[in-house]
């Protein structure tokens, strides 16, 4: 994993790294399933011995107690070496997959919420939920399986080979069907996993995207097509998981007949053999222990390989889910560079940027170089047209993205708050909302935070008060309650700094005034702000402003310019 950048990524790369990881819990998954096979040996060898002396030697049921007694201690045996290659099996998947949850969430974290964003929510939910469990099967049962399947088959055979070298041989010749037929199917079925994959990110994305802009589709009288839509993609989606099943289905069958036709052709040498119509080799020498005893072991040669086949689209299933696991983990990741300022140069500084630029694949350069210092106690707006580079400025003070050249200095790990136009509100109370930025507040606390924000008026109407439930994304508030509700989650906070992205977009003109009021008992907290936006009103409250243009600042006014460059710094 940590050489994401030294050599090209791959499924099959990754899965083994992870696959290393865990490499004891899954060396005692071949270790007991070795001893089963091991066991199920004896067991038949008991077997053949107690048919062969009742049958033959006419023994009695009751001379023969010892040995059903080691039959069932065999049998007993058995099942628990079963278990416990199930039970490490099942382990070390576990553990991977929360290796894997781990991984994917870490680097979500490291690219930031910014690039993160840019991918879909209902296809990053797919990866992190569906994908990573599609690797269930893989760890679990095909990787010790696939060690299995070599192992227990020689042993077998070995075994079978001392009994009768021409029953081996027709063995040895009809087993490199099976894994040749496998290889073959599990090219077509990895496609097909892949293609499921991608169809049930797209599926879910689609139905996501539906849901939210319902009021929207309902407005234009496009529900009725939005639905039609959604079927289609869902029916296409069920083609192709039926592909993919009848893949599976159809290779099944196939490799069952294989084994069967083999199987057959020892049972009728075993039989003819007995009956005296063949004399080749070791034929004469048959008997009925021995031959019962290879009859008995040909479909037990096969198992494993079956088992193997069976096993197979576990592991088409997880290569799919790891490729797009793997183009998410391929994204790279620009270290943040950032230091702690000098503490002479630095007084009253919260924060600052030195010589920054920023890119981005699509657009190129969109930010720099620059360089900006934001003073303690300060309201700085940050204005300019419409690409100016206004949010990605507060994404970089934020530590949302990573600056391509310079660095972020911070003043002792300064802590911010952040609010844009679309707020985070989950479903859940009022109360639930407001504690995400102060999980331990008390009533009190949250009821103070909302008069702050100016939401007295509005808890005065709810008649559950701080339980008044709230939809996704603050269904049941308007544009400017919603927002003042995320400022009360400022208020909320301790948090020196305060970081705003066109906090007023979208509202009225009385919202937007709420929302100003807001704002400035805020900076009266002793608060530093820094708000990007291009409302007069906003403006008004500055102290200091920053105007930017194509990316770079063309002027920096006002009482606190401290070392903010032009676009010359």
């Amino acid at each position: 994993m940590g050489e994401r950048f030294g050599q090209e990524l791959t499924p099959r790369r990754w899965l083994a790294a992870h696959a290393a990881g865990q490499r004891g819990w899954l060396a005692l998954a071949v270790l007991a399933g070795f001893a089963v096979g091991a066991l199920t040996i004896v067991q038949l060898l008991l077997l053949a011995w107690i048919i062969s002396r009742l049958l033959v030697d006419g023994a009695s049921v009751a001379s023969l107690g010892g040995s059903f007694l080691a039959l069932a201690a065999v049998l007993l045996a058995r099942a628990l070496a079963q278990w416990g290659q199930e039970m490490a099996g099942q382990e070390a998947s576990l553990r991977i997959r929360r290796a894997v949850r781990a991984e994917l969430l870490d680097h979500l974290a490291a690219i930031g919420p910014v690039r993160a964003g840019a991918r879909h929510t209902a296809g990053l939910a797919s990866q992190l939920v569906e994908q990573v469990e599609a690797l269930d099967g893989y760890f679990a049962r095909f990787l010790p399986q696939l060690r299995l399947a070599m192992a227990i088959p020689a042993m077998i055979l070995l075994v079978v080979l001392w009994l009768d070298w021409l029953a081996a041989l027709f063995l040895l010749l009809a087993a490199p069907l099976i894994p040749l037929f496998m290889a073959l199917v599990g090219i077509g079925a990895e496609r097909l996993n892949q293609a499921q994959f991608a169809a049930v990110s797209r599926l879910a994305g689609h139905f996501i995207d539906r849901v939210r802009g319902i009021a929207t589709l309902q407005l234009f009288h496009r529900t009725g097509a939005s639905t039609h839509e959604v079927k289609q993609a869902a029916d296409d989606y069920r083609r192709l998981s039926m592909r993919t099943l009848r893949l599976a289905f159809l290779s099944s069958a196939v490799l069952e007949f294989f084994a069967s036709v083999a199987i057959a052709v020892v049972a009728i040498y075993v039989g003819f053999g007995l009956l005296g119509y063949i004399d080749y080799g070791p034929s004469p020498q048959l008997t009925l222990s021995t031959g019962l005893l290879v009859l008995l072991l040909a479909p037990e040669f096969f198992q494993p390989l079956r088992s193997l086949a069976q096993h197979y689209h576990d592991r088409a299933m997880a290569l799919g889910a790891a490729d797009g696991m793997v183009e998410l983990l391929s994204e790279p990741v620009i270290a943040q560079r950032h230091r702690q300022p000098v503490p002479v140069r630095t007084t009253g500084q919260v924060l600052s940027l030195a010589d920054v630029s920023l890119r981005h694949p699509e657009r190129g350069r969109v930010l720099g170089p620059l360089c900006l210092s934001v003073l303690q106690g300060e309201i700085l707006v940050i204005t300019g047209p419409s690409g100016a580079g206004k949010s990605a400025l507060l994404q970089l003070l934020a530590g949302f993205v990573a600056p391509d050249q310079g660095e972020r200095r911070i003043l002792g790990g300064a802590r911010f708050a952040w609010m844009d136009q679309r707020p985070l509100l989950i479903h859940g109370s009022l109360a639930d909302n407001l504690r995400l930025a102060a999980p331990g507040a008390s009533d009190a606390e949250l009821q103070q935070a909302l008069q702050h924000a100016g939401l007295a008026e509005l808890m005065g109407t709810l008649p559950d008060g701080l339980a008044t439930p709230l939809g996704e994304r603050g269904a049941g508030l308007s544009g400017g309650q919603a927002q003042r509700l995320a400022l009360a989650r400022v208020f909320l906070s301790d948090a020196p700094l305060v970081l705003l992205d066109e906090p007023t977009a979208s509202l009225d003109e009385e919202g937007e005034a709420r929302v100003i009021e807001s704002l400035r008992q805020l900076a009266d907290t002793g608060r530093t702000l820094v708000i990007a936006t291009h409302h007069p009103a906003l403006m008004a409250l500055a102290t200091r402003r920053l105007t930017l243009a194509a990316g770079r600042i063309a002027s920096d006014t006002g009482d606190g310019s401290g070392e903010g460059g032009g676009d010359d710094a």
